[in-house]
């Protein structure tokens, strides 16, 4: 995931995080679960460290991680987006397995826009080292008016992601067809605010209008449910975990119907019906749900 600042401009992006962290059940404070990865003197703790502040600007982005690595499980945050005119800007919130050849990642990209225009959300999945699974989604609400919920479910059977409790992106466990499924690697939990003007809005076309700054974005009732690593040895194949449940194996009839109802309406971007980059459909595009 690229983070890169352009020379000579300035930008500064702030947001407010507040956590509501429960692994087992237990609130946390910022500094007990979580890191600071990228520029400390960017991150401001609130709140008694129920909230954080992170700065973007000339000198340096700034981002922040998990301390534990989970294996499946279920991770979730409120987030109310940048609003007006925020072309160029990147919101992210992913999970990512911090390996270099054999990456697992699970992402959600939030795509700055021109003032007027959809906000797109681009979901990518890497498993063994293979990503490239870009999909991107205009979303049918204004996200900078209010707080949405955005979530990552992951188990043995598919991985979901969810905006608001409806489905925007389906990845099922094929593993018997040989199509490659993120389930050795633990994967830490990220994110990060930072200027891609390069290609964020309409390919890099809408460059960032710095009069604009500062862009201010907002998270809150960041949570964690899944196997921590280090953790119980027998944590992430004990199939009483809830996410493991019948439930969570298989979109139920409802989230299925507002599956299909976003990839019909609002999806403007499948990697799966991309012939120029794909002339063979990739094996885990035959089966969508």
């Amino acid at each position: 995931m690229g983070m890169g600042l352009r020379n000579g401009f300035l930008l500064i992006l702030s947001c407010v995080v507040t956590l509501s962290l429960s692994v087992w059940g237990r609130p946390a404070t910022f500094l007990e679960d979580f890191r600071i990865t990228w520029s400390d003197s960017h991150i401001r703790q609130i709140d008694g460290g129920r909230a954080i502040q992170l700065v973007l600007d000339q000198n340096s982005g700034c981002g922040f991680a998990s301390k534990r690595q989970y294996l499946f499980g279920r991770v979730s945050m409120k987030i109310k987006l940048i609003p007006g005119d925020s072309a160029g800007t990147v919101t992210a919130f992913y999970m990512n397995s911090d390996t270099d050849a054999v990456r697992d990642e699970l992402d959600f990209e939030f795509l700055g826009n021109r003032t007027g225009q959809p906000y797109t959300v681009q979901t990518n999945i890497y498993a063994h080292g293979k990503g490239d699974r870009e999909q991107r989604v205009n979303l049918w609400f204004d996200p900078a008016a209010d707080f949405h919920t955005y979530s990552i479910m992951w188990n043995h059977h598919q991985i979901v992601f969810y905006i608001d409790e409806v489905p925007i992106r389906v990845y099922k466990n094929n593993e018997a067809r040989n199509i490659p499924y993120p389930k050795l690697q633990p994967m830490g939990v990220y994110s990060t605010l930072w200027e891609a003007d390069d290609w964020a809005t309409r390919g890099g076309l809408e460059k960032i209008d710095w009069t604009k700054a500062p862009f201010l974005a907002y998270y809150k009732d960041f949570d964690i449910e899944g196997c921590p690593v280090p953790g119980p040895v027998n944590c992430a194949t004990n199939s009483r975990n809830w996410w493991e449940g019948t439930a969570y194996q298989a979109l139920n009839a409802m989230e299925a119907k507002r599956y299909r109802w976003v990839r019909m309406n609002h999806m403007i971007y499948d990697y799966c019906t991309d012939k120029s980059r794909y002339p063979v459909t990739p094996p885990e595009c035959m089966s969508i749900i």
